[in-house]
């Protein structure tokens, strides 16, 4: 399988911004093809343009990560953040035609949780119905943005501690299929998916050709290899649909088992984790090749 594997820019630094453009090369070196870029925020001051032309001199591709907020949620109670939520989706069409990206990956209806600090809040059959339809209306209205734009969203279900929108790849797929457009397909991250899905093998078998954007990450966000992971499984069922899209490692839970400590929140590296990369890289590139011997 010949599908292109990249590193989120998280597992480097946060925020991304225009004095980090040298870690391009640094990435590249380590044998990645594509960065996962977080949509910049106006204080990042990060220029796309800019970016862009570092990307092709170093030799690399992008993908791009949405972020959303309450601020900005399609799914929304209030008009004025459902508003806020689609003019954000066209801006991040807007951010990828720039950058040459193909594909804006994410929680996109909005409504985090666990990062946000907003614990789930208790609501009726009916509201969280209404919360749905929200969704899909918004997703239907932005979808044609990105296919027009010769791009996709791809839409990622979380965990249930991180949002109570959209858990399982189940409800990733109805999604999807009600919206029918072109310009939106399905992220699966197999760390949400170990606690919410069955069998992630299945879960992607289930997914088919909607899946557009895959992360392959441990259980516990640890580098690839060192969790419960069945690597060859999971490669063998993305052999088996054909998928040959994008492969994102996010690998940036820091080596720390202090007392006390919020694993929930980004930390910068401690040491240089190149070597570490390089061993979770080789997994997966080794993985994903044996999966056409396992048909």
């Amino acid at each position: 399988m010949l599908n292109p594997v990249g590193i989120i820019s998280m597992q480097f630094v946060r925020p991304f911004t225009g004095a980090h453009l040298n870690l391009f090369h640094k990435i590249k070196s380590i044998g990645f093809d594509f960065i996962e870029l977080l949509v910049p925020e106006p204080e990042d001051h990060l220029d796309l343009a800019e970016a862009r032309s570092a990307l092709q001199e170093a030799g690399l591709g992008v993908v791009l990560a949405a972020r959303v907020n309450l601020a900005r949620s399609i799914a929304s109670d209030d008009a004025a953040a459902r508003q806020g939520g689609l003019d954000y989706l066209r801006q991040c069409v807007e951010a990828a035609n720039t950058i040459g990206a193909r594909i804006i990956g994410g929680p996109l209806y909005g409504e985090p949780m666990v990062f946000a600090g907003r614990p789930p809040l208790p609501r009726s059959d009916k509201s969280m119905r209404t919360r749905a339809e929200h969704m899909i209306e918004g997703l239907a209205s932005v979808a044609p943005d990105a296919r027009a734009a010769g791009a996709a969203f791809a839409l990622e279900p979380l965990n249930r501690f991180e949002t109570d929108m959209l858990n399982t790849t189940q409800q990733g797929i109805e999604v999807v299929d009600l919206v029918n457009d072109g310009g939106l397909g399905l992220l699966l991250d197999t760390f949400h998916m170990n606690m919410e899905d069955r069998s992630i093998a299945d879960s992607i078998r289930a997914a088919g050709k909607r899946l557009v954007h895959f992360q392959a990450n441990e259980n516990h966000r640890g580098f690839p290899g060192t969790g419960n992971m069945d690597w060859p499984a999971i490669m063998r069922a993305l052999s088996q649909i054909n998928y040959f899209g994008p492969v994102s490692l996010e690998p940036f839970r820091r080596d720390d088992q202090r007392l006390a400590l919020p694993i929930a929140h980004w930390r910068e590296p401690a040491e240089d984790e190149t070597e570490k990369l390089k061993s979770g890289l080789a997994l997966i590139r080794s993985t994903l090749a044996l999966a056409e011997y396992g048909q």
